[in-house]
């Protein structure tokens, strides 16, 4: 008996297992994970509503066909274009966005696939982007704040390019976004919904860029030049600080110098003083001995008189001997 039920429990089990295996074969269960969405046709046109949930589903085989379609967010990314600002002044611009699928039933319908969704992202993010660059000035698509601006009326010491000094009305950010608005309006026909629009790169074209390097370098030599001159400005005025300086500290080496050889010299006439006040005969003796010294050598010839006060200590010495 009960290997009688066992044995009917495993026919059914092999029964489900073939037929799962030849429902999945023939198309009839499909799976939908997290991250897709499916629309249902029937010999190429939608049945029901586009079926967002994962899970395992049901179709009718050989009749009906899956088409899967991505519910994450999606890149963009557009070839650069070359646009004139209000300005009439050429550029490139390179733009970049995000976008998902919001209604794939509408997304089937309208561009049938992703291929044909970013061709039609092109259209309308291009002229997004055109309609908003032509009609705003160049320093709206490159700065976003007049910090620059703010910064020379404060006095800073820094050198700008003339359009760098322009006070901008909207900016980079609310350029943007005014592209992204006007994006929004026209993708949803497509069941597109653009989340986000950036401009990536903005330069200037070939022939523009040249003059736009040379006076960026012009500019900088120009201030460093300023620099330069008040380098040069400050270093006479420390030079002139440090000859003043020097010349004060000489001057006051000097006077203790004169003043230090006057004491000294004080000081030996002061002795001299003494030595010639205790015996005038002795001193008159030794200062004439330092005169022969320093006047009179081997090869030195003297003529005197014989009443001479130069000779008289050499007569005297006869009378030594």
């Amino acid at each position: 008996m009960k290997e009688g039920m066992l044995g009917t429990i495993l026919g059914i089990f092999v029964v489900l297992v073939i037929l799962v295996i030849a429902a999945f074969g023939s198309g009839a269960l499909f799976i939908i994970d997290e991250t897709k969405q499916v629309v249902i046709t029937q010999f190429g046109k939608p049945v029901g509503q586009p079926i967002i949930s994962a899970g395992l589903h049901f179709r009718t085989p050989f009749v009906q066909q899956a088409h899967y379609f991505e519910k994450r967010i999606l890149n963009w990314d557009g070839d650069p274009n070359q646009i004139p600002t209000k300005d009439k002044k050429y550029i490139w611009v390179d733009t970049t966005a995000r976008w998902k699928i919001i209604d794939a039933l509408k997304f089937l319908q309208s561009v049938g696939n992703e291929i044909g969704a970013q061709s039609r992202l092109d259209d309308i993010i291009n002229s997004a982007t055109r309609d908003a660059v032509t009609n705003h000035l160049l320093v709206d698509a490159v700065r976003d704040s007049n910090r620059i601006l703010e910064s020379k009326e404060l006095g800073e010491d820094a050198i700008f390019a003339d359009e760098a000094l322009e006070r901008i009305e909207v900016g980079r950010q609310q350029l943007t976004r005014a592209i992204l608005e006007k994006t929004k309006v026209l993708a949803p026909q497509y069941g597109i919904e653009i989340v986000d629009v950036r401009i990536k790169r903005v330069n200037y074209v070939e022939d523009v860029r040249n003059k736009v390097y040379d006076r960026m370098i012009a500019e900088r030599k120009r201030a460093a030049e300023k620099y330069r001159s008040e380098g040069q400005g400050k270093s006479a005025e420390i030079s002139g600080q440090v000859g003043k300086e020097l010349k004060q500290i000489t001057s006051e080496a000097y006077r203790q110098a004169q003043g230090v050889v006057g004491k000294a010299d004080a000081e030996a006439i002061n002795i001299y003083a003494q030595a010639y006040s205790q015996d005038p005969d002795f001193y008159s003796f030794l200062k004439t001995l330092e005169t022969y010294q320093k006047t009179i050598d081997e090869k030195s010839t003297i003529i005197l008189t014989t009443d001479s006060d130069y000779y008289k200590y050499l007569k005297g010495l006869e009378h030594i001997k």
